[in-house]
């Protein structure tokens, strides 16, 4: 049935009206793909979801899919008062899927989530190669994570992946349970800016540095920096402090001191040792340059030291020549 019956029901010339529905259907028309693109074009006028696409005849026709069934007249196809055909998909990925039909090659969008949505309208037009390159890429670039955080359960697996670890080590420990005392006012706010701060220097240090998590420590909030399997320095961010009628325990956000043992620890990164055939013939390469002298270096040439030393005697025979007024 049309579009057409679903539209109200207009005056007649006898001035009788039939009751038109509460629903109002927008004026479709249901025809081959020869009404719908007219005899003689050449080009389709398309409507995905809202989205407009003009492409031609021969694309939509070139492969095996659902959309060479609907414009080889095999399908109806639905059309608007306009002449546009209407596709009842989103067009979000209708333009990919046009450009796999007419060129058979495609560059995916970027992102594992646009890569599946692109693969589901693939799997509805039964266009199996763009299924296939979609599931490919899927399986052979899965996403890796950005920043692996490991959280240590005992003290050996802590030593373990601080003496195993070629980068330095940030471990922060925090432990809320560990306290036997209420906590002050702002101790919970400086907690969450803690473990806040913590999570920023991983994602913009983690190819330098290691970030290690310890929640069964015994302290509450506290930071600890490490450099070639040795701790260098230690933050701790707890205190107990008195009133006039119990102890409570104070988390405080020492932020500086933070950024201060971070920058400790990356002085420690290890630097690659040079290969010792390349340091031999950098310091022969030093020795024979021609741009010493034979009277500078001596017949047998010079020791560095000694050239130094010398150097150093003519810079102050050139200071003694000057005239000083006495």
């Amino acid at each position: 049935m049309s579009g057409d019956s679903c539209l109200p029901q207009q005056q007649t010339q006898s001035g009788s009206t039939s009751p038109a529905p509460h629903l109002v259907c927008p004026k479709t028309k249901t025809c081959s793909y020869q009404g719908a693109v007219g005899m003689g074009n050449k080009y389709v006028r398309l409507n995905v979801g809202g989205t407009l696409f003009y492409t031609t005849l021969q694309v939509l026709t070139r492969q095996n899919s659902m959309l060479k069934e609907m414009f080889s007249g095999k399908k109806e196809v639905f059309t608007d008062k306009d002449g546009w055909i209407l596709i009842d998909r989103c067009g979000k990925h209708f333009g990919s899927v046009l450009c796999y039909l007419r060129d058979g090659i495609v560059t995916l969008p970027t992102g594992r989530q646009a890569v599946l949505e692109l693969q589901t309208e693939a799997k509805y037009y039964l266009i199996q190669g763009l299924v296939d390159l979609c599931q490919n890429t899927l399986q052979g670039n899965k996403e890796q994570p950005l920043c692996v955080i490991p959280v240590v359960t005992s003290s050996k697996e802590e030593e373990r992946l601080i003496q195993s670890s070629t980068k330095p080590v940030v471990k922060l420990v925090y432990n809320r349970s560990n306290n036997k005392y209420s906590y002050t006012s702002n101790s919970d706010d400086n907690m969450l800016k803690n473990i806040e701060l913590f999570d920023r220097l991983s994602l913009n240090f983690n190819g330098r540095l290691l970030f290690i998590k310890d929640v069964i420590g015994d302290e509450i909030c506290c930071w600890s920096f490490y450099g070639q399997g040795h701790k260098l320095t230690e933050v701790c961010c707890t205190s107990i402090v008195y009133t006039t009628e119990k102890k409570q325990t104070k988390v405080e956000f020492p932020e500086t001191r933070i950024y201060g043992g971070t920058l400790t620890a990356l002085l420690h990164e290890t630097v690659p040792l040079s290969d010792n055939s390349l340091l031999e013939a950098t310091r022969r390469s030093y020795f024979n340059c021609g741009s010493h002298s034979e009277e500078e270096e001596g017949p047998g040439g010079a020791e560095p030291r000694e050239r130094v030393r010398r150097t150093h005697v003519k810079r102050y025979s050139t200071y003694d020549d000057r005239t000083l007024g006495h």
